[in-house]
């Protein structure tokens, strides 16, 4: 809508070193964009990379697209994707999570599946029993979800570009959330969705 902000999230790849993200955030002010919150996702040490999420509001007549090309011009940066983020204006951190899961611990395991698109920045989450398929999920959740046997967190196969992360939950049940299209869910994000599960069937027991 003309002359309204619209928020947005971009996942940036930059290097990890001092004033990086000094200069990222100055190439997002210059091109029109206003920061409003940030989170790393990921550190990688090897690489001395690190990939963070941006959250932040686009001023009107601003294309999205000089954004990610301003930070791509810079040394060592890379957008890795951007997005609509209509999340309520903020980020919502795995902490906030557990939080609420323990404000109510009756409810933990319904309540993760509400969390996990916010928290993930994904487009949807679902829980999947062995025998009565999907018990619980999102409204953008897919309507022919399948459980499959899982270990411990892990990327699922699909049968075209979407992206899925599953984790087991018990015996019988499994947590999957998902982004259409992509993108790929990074390592820390895997790790991330398997100890989230972890705490909130540990939660609910101890409800």
């Amino acid at each position: 809508m003309s002359g309204v902000e619209m928020p947005f999230l971009l996942r940036v790849e930059l290097p990890d070193v001092p004033g990086s993200l000094g200069r990222v955030a100055s190439a997002i002010g210059e091109a029109g964009g206003d920061i409003e919150a940030i989170e790393i996702v990921e550190k990688r040490h090897e690489e001395e990379t690190a990939v963070d999420d941006v959250l932040l509001e686009v001023t009107p007549g601003t294309m999205p697209d000089s954004i990610v090309s301003a930070c791509n011009v810079l040394d060592g940066v890379r957008v890795i994707w951007i997005s609509r983020y209509a999340a309520g204006g903020n980020l919502f951190l795995d902490l906030e999570a557990v939080e609420e899961l323990t404000a109510n611990p009756a409810d933990a395991l319904d309540r993760l599946i509400d969390l996990l698109p916010v928290t993930f920045r994904a487009e949807w989450a679902a829980r999947v029993n062995d025998t009565a398929g999907t018990v619980h999920a999102t409204d953008a959740a897919p309507d022919d979800l399948e459980f499959t046997s899982i270990g411990k967190a892990a990327r699922l196969e699909t049968p075209d570009d979407n992206v899925h992360v599953g984790a087991r939950l018990n015996k019988h049940e499994i947590v999957v959330i998902g982004r259409r299209g992509g993108p790929e869910f990074l390592d820390s994000e895997v790790a991330r969705l398997g100890h989230l599960v972890g705490l909130a069937m540990s939660i609910s027991r101890a409800g």
